[in-house]
Formats: structure tokens, C-alpha cells, sequence
């Protein structure tokens, strides 16, 4: 027979056993949600952190661009547009484009044209870098190799690689961070649909190749150089690609709808 003692004993196990239980879901839950919190913090949408950023924007340690990254205010599993990188192998190119000029860059991709007009009044160093690249051909026949449907809406190319942890071994400074309004209360400024922008290892000065097109305003730090704006028709072929989804219905991965970039050119409007 049990006594009231035991079972006073029995009830008070139980109940803790209740209590270790809800404790254990609330950790779990709680580092789900620290997780999350992680990512959309990862401001680095990162090549190899990936997460370009970061769209997180950023590119990898071992090479030179990464991109975006999420919002760090955005509760959302992607990182922001970011590339990670190692220290500079080269030096960055000499200035050879109008510092005073517009300039196109065209990129010829697998699924359409997407051309974008780039103020080198404004980023004359980041105009000047994809005015190098292009001629050097380092873009022709790459891969946009991350698209991020939620939190960012972006899709990160210029990566050699493919993987988001190339680079061109230099990087460039930051310019025109103001271009998109001062930081709200959260530290985000909203990227429009159609910008394009510099991918980065999350730390000032270290842009490299690669960069991210907004299909979709979005919300990032202003850490990433907004450098060019692409036109209606490139602006939808980077849509339609973004309504593809990513690979295995992921939220942010390598495009369902490859796109492949077969060949970049800049020239002065």
C-alpha cells in the first residue's frame, strides 16, 4: 500500500520531471531561436560564411569577396549577403575609368541580359574594379552561386568559384554608404529592388568580385557599397529566377534555375 509520504514523493518527482521537460523544450526552442537571430546577424549575405551577405552578403575567408547578409533585425534562417576573405594578394587596379562618369555593366547570363548603370562620380573605386574584371574576362562563364527568398531578397554572383569563397585577391574600400539614408532604430537601411551591391567579409574595407542583386527591397546594414542599378527587363530576369527558388526548397542556397554569367562587359555611357 502506498503511504501519503510516498505519495507525496511520487508527485513531487513528477512534477519536476514536468519542470526538466518544459526547461528542456524552452532551451531548445531558445537556441533555435538564437540561431536564427545568428544568421540574420551574420552580416558577413557570407561567401563562405554562407552568407554574400553575410547578403550575410560575404565572402569567404579564403578568398576575397563575401556577400550579403541578412537584416539584424530579421528573424529569418538566412545570413546577409557577405563574402569571407583572406588578406590581399594583389594590389587593387589603378584608377583607369572616368571618375566622373556612367558606366553599363553587362552581364550576359544563361536565363537573359542584366544590365546595370554604375555612378563612378559616386563609387569610383568599385566602378573601376568591375571595369578591371570585365576586361580581364574574370566574370565570363561564373556562377550566381547563392539566392536568398527570405529575410533578403537577393541573389550573390561574382565568385570565380562558385561557392562563395573567391576572390581576386585585393579588396576595395567602401564608398557611398550614406547613399541609402541614415541607420533606423534596428541599423538597417532599406536596399531597393534593382540595387546591386558589394558583398563583404562583414568587416569595413573588404569588398572583392563579389556583389548581390536586389530582386526585392531589403533590409542590411548600410555596410554594403550600393554601386549600380539594374534596368526593368534584367531587373525581372533576376525575379524569375528568385520565383524558381532555391535547390531542395531551401531558403537560401544555390539558385533552382542556375544562372550562369557568360560573359561581362563595362563601358562608358
Amino acid at each position: 500500500m502506498v503511504t501519503s509520504d510516498q505519495r507525496r514523493r511520487q508527485l513531487a518527482r513528477e512534477k519536476y520531471a514536468r519542470q526538466q521537460q518544459r526547461r528542456e523544450e524552452n532551451r531548445r526552442k531558445a537556441k533555435r531561436r538564437n540561431t536564427v537571430i545568428a544568421a540574420a546577424l551574420a552580416v558577413v549575405l557570407a561567401s563562405g560564411a554562407a552568407v554574400y551577405a553575410s547578403v550575410a552578403l560575404t565572402e569567404d575567408a579564403k578568398g576575397t569577396d563575401n556577400a550579403a547578409g541578412e537584416s539584424p533585425t530579421t528573424a529569418a534562417p538566412t545570413p546577409t549577403p557577405t563574402p569571407t576573405q583572406s588578406e590581399s594578394a594583389n594590389p587593387e587596379p589603378k584608377m583607369a575609368v572616368d571618375a566622373k562618369g556612367t558606366y553599363e555593366m553587362t552581364l550576359k547570363t544563361n536565363e537573359g541580359d542584366i544590365a546595370i548603370t554604375m555612378d563612378a562620380a559616386k563609387t569610383p573605386r568599385t566602378v573601376n574594379s568591375f571595369h578591371h574584371l570585365a576586361a580581364k574576362k574574370y566574370f565570363d562563364g561564373t556562377k550566381c552561386h547563392r539566392l536568398t527568398t527570405e529575410g533578403i531578397f537577393v541573389l550573390q554572383c561574382g565568385d570565380p568559384k562558385g561557392d562563395g569563397t573567391g576572390g581576386p585577391g585585393y579588396t576595395i574600400p567602401d564608398e557611398d554608404l550614406t547613399a541609402l539614408g541614415k541607420a533606423g532604430a534596428d541599423g538597417s537601411v532599406t536596399y531597393p529592388a534593382g540595387t546591386v551591391a558589394m558583398a563583404n567579409t562583414g568587416q569595413p574595407g573588404t569588398g572583392g568580385s563579389q556583389f548581390f542583386l536586389v530582386y526585392k527591397d531589403t533590409k542590411l546594414p548600410p555596410t554594403y557599397t550600393p554601386f549600380g542599378k539594374i534596368d526593368a527587363a534584367g531587373l525581372q530576369t533576376v525575379k524569375d529566377v528568385a520565383a524558381a527558388g532555391a535547390v531542395g526548397g531551401a531558403k537560401d542556397g544555390a539558385p533552382k534555375k542556375a544562372v550562369t554569367i557568360e560573359k561581362a562587359t563595362v563601358a562608358k555611357k
